[in-house]
C-alpha cells in the first residue's frame, strides 16, 4: 500500500534533503563515546533539546542556567519534564496517539494553564476533526515497513501539523516539537532520543517561524519551505549530537 505521505516526496528538492540529513544523523549516531556513555548523552541532548524547545516558545535561559536547577520558569520546567518522558511514550505513540499528545500537554503545560485545561485540546471541531486525522496516519504509518514514509518525513508532518493547529493550550509548540522528536524515535531513526532536532529549530530560528508558516498555507511551495528548514535543523542537531559526544568522551 503506498504510504499517504509519499507524494510530499515529489515535492523539489525534499528527498534529496531528507536523505542528506538522515546521512547526517546516522553518522552522528556512529560516535565511539555512545558505545559506554550513551545514557550520559541522551540526557545531554535531551537537555539542550528542552532548553532550545522552551526559548522558541519565548523563554529563553542560558544552558548552564537550567543545568544548575536555578531557572523556575514553569515552560522551562515542563519542557524538561516533556525531554524525560518522550523513551516511556513511543509504545503508546504508535499505538494511541491522541492518548500520548495529552500526556505531553498535562506535562508541558502543568502550572501554566488551568488544571481542567490540561491534555485536552482546545473545543474547536475543525481542530478536533484535523486532530483525528493526524492520529489516524500516525497510527497507520509503517515501522520500516515497504512503502512506510521517511521517518524524517513523518515527523516533520507531525511536527508542523501541531503547530499549525494550535491544538493545547498554552505550550503548544513544546507539546508540537516534543511530539516530532517521538515520531522520530518510535520510526527507529533516533530511538534513543540521542538528536537534539530542537537545538537545529532554534539555531535557525527565524527559518523556524517563517517554514511554520508557509507549512500552514498548505501550498507546495509552503510545504517544500518547511521540510528543507527541518532537514537542515536535523543536520546541525546532528552536528551538536556529535559535539556532546566529543565532549563527554574528553
Amino acid at each position: 500500500m503506498t504510504n499517504p505521505l509519499a507524494p510530499l516526496l515529489e515535492l523539489a528538492d525534499v528527498s534529496a534533503a531528507l536523505d542528506h540529513a538522515r546521512q547526517a544523523a546516522d553518522a552522528a549516531m556512529r560516535h565511539r563515546a555512545l558505545r559506554r556513555s550513551g545514557g550520559e548523552v541522551a540526557a545531554e541532548a535531551g537537555l539542550r533539546s528542552a532548553v532550545a524547545s522552551a526559548a522558541l516558545e519565548g523563554h529563553a535561559y542560558e544552558l548552564e542556567q537550567v543545568r544548575a536547577g536555578v531557572v523556575t520558569d514553569p515552560i522551562v520546567q515542563g519542557a524538561l519534564r516533556v525531554s524525560v518522558a518522550l523513551d516511556g511514550l513511543t509504545a503508546t505513540w504508535q499505538r494511541s496517539p491522541r492518548q500520548a499528545l495529552a500526556r505531553l500537554h498535562v506535562l508541558a503545560a502543568r502550572g501554566v494553564v488551568d488544571e481542567a485545561e490540561l491534555g485536552r485540546p482546545v473545543a474547536d471541531p475543525a481542530v478536533a476533526a484535523r486532530l483525528d486525522a493526524l492520529a489516524e496516519l500516525v497510527a497507520g504509518l509503517g515501522d520500516g515497513q515497504p512503502g512506510s514514509a521517511p521517518a524524517l518525513l513523518q515527523a516533520a508532518v507531525v511536527h508542523g501539523e501541531l503547530l499549525a493547529l494550535r491544538a493545547f493550550a498554552g505550550p503548544n509548540g513544546v507539546v508540537a516539537r516534543a511530539a516530532g522528536r517521538l515520531t522520530l524515535m518510535s520510526a527507529g531513526l533516533d530511538p534513543r532520543g540521542l538528536l537534539p532536532v530542537d537545538s537545529g529549530h532554534r539555531a535557525r530560528e527565524p527559518e523556524y517561524v517563517g517554514a511554520a508558516g508557509a507549512f500552514a498555507t498548505g501550498t507546495p511551495d509552503g510545504l517544500r519551505s518547511w521540510f528543507r528548514h527541518y532537514a537542515a535543523a536535523v543536520e546541525v542537531g546532528a552536528a551538536e549530537l556529535t559535539d556532546i559526544c566529543t565532549e563527554i568522551s574528553g
